[in-house]
């Protein structure tokens, strides 16, 4: 047997010894899972910003864990298995990736993703973006429906435009907040869009490079703690200037 397929037999084989025997996997739920899931996905996400492969390996081992459990509750419910998730995702693969498994032509990733929407909405989907899920964090969800609308056209044609448009909101935000309007909330709400669309366009994923910033801010911030605290030195007796000479200094060792 293929070594994939006796380690994958091999987990299986575990959930059901585990959800007959543990107290604790035998008490669990759909719905007891999720949180835990989440979490498991914020570590999977960690591991992959720090390039840990090592931590890597493991995390996705931990969600594999959670699908399979999934699948064994839904199979005491009488709802599908294993079996059924598996052929489930292979036949939506193959039938939107006509390009591989028919004969449509797709030589670049702009045209596959095309395709990918309008097979998606030759499925009984009643909106381009009724793939969105609701519970997204709002960054990675502006992220989500701009990568939607693109995929049928409904798009910007290059970065420069992008890049007048977020000029565009800022200027608008200034004249809401100047004026102290009730709009405040809305326009900065605009500006964070069209910075996300204009991430999009130059390359770069907005959720990954604000988590860079803010594990160097963290990194940063800390180690100027630890000079402060080498020189008897709070917070509640300096001013933003002196804490600013500090800041300099933790830069340099920390980058």
């Amino acid at each position: 047997m293929d070594e994939r397929l006796k380690a994958f037999e091999r987990l299986l084989n575990i959930m059901d010894d585990l959800r007959e025997k543990c107290p604790w996997d035998k008490k669990q739920t759909l719905e007891s899972l999720r949180h835990l899931t989440i979490e498991e996905t914020y570590e999977l996400a960690d591991a992959i910003i720090d390039n840990d492969l090592n931590e890597l390996k493991g995390e996705i081992g931990d969600l594999m864990l959670h699908m399979v459990f999934y699948s064994k509750i839904a199979s005491e419910q009488n709802a599908f298995d294993i079996t059924d998730v598996l052929n489930g995702i292979c036949d939506k693969l193959v039938y939107r990736h006509p390009h591989i498994y028919g004969d449509v032509v797709a030589d670049d990733e702009e045209t596959v993703k095309a395709n990918w929407e309008k097979l998606k909405l030759k499925e009984g989907k009643k909106s381009v973006l009724q793939g969105v899920p609701k519970s997204l964090p709002s960054l990675i969800k502006a992220a989500r429906i701009q990568e939607k609308v693109k995929g049928i056209g409904f798009d910007w044609d290059n970065a420069e435009q992008v890049l007048a448009k977020v000029n565009e909101e800022l200027a608008e935000l200034k004249v809401e907040v100047d004026n102290k309007t009730d709009r405040v909330e809305e326009e900065f709400g605009d500006v964070l869009f069209s910075m996300i669309n204009y991430a999009r366009f130059i390359g770069v994923n907005p959720e990954t490079a604000l988590e860079r910033t803010n594990k160097k801010f963290i990194k940063r911030f800390q180690q100027m703690e630890v000079i402060m605290a080498a020189e008897n030195k709070s917070f509640d007796e300096m001013n933003l200037e002196q804490m600013d000479v500090f800041w300099e200094r933790a830069k340099t060792i920390v980058g």
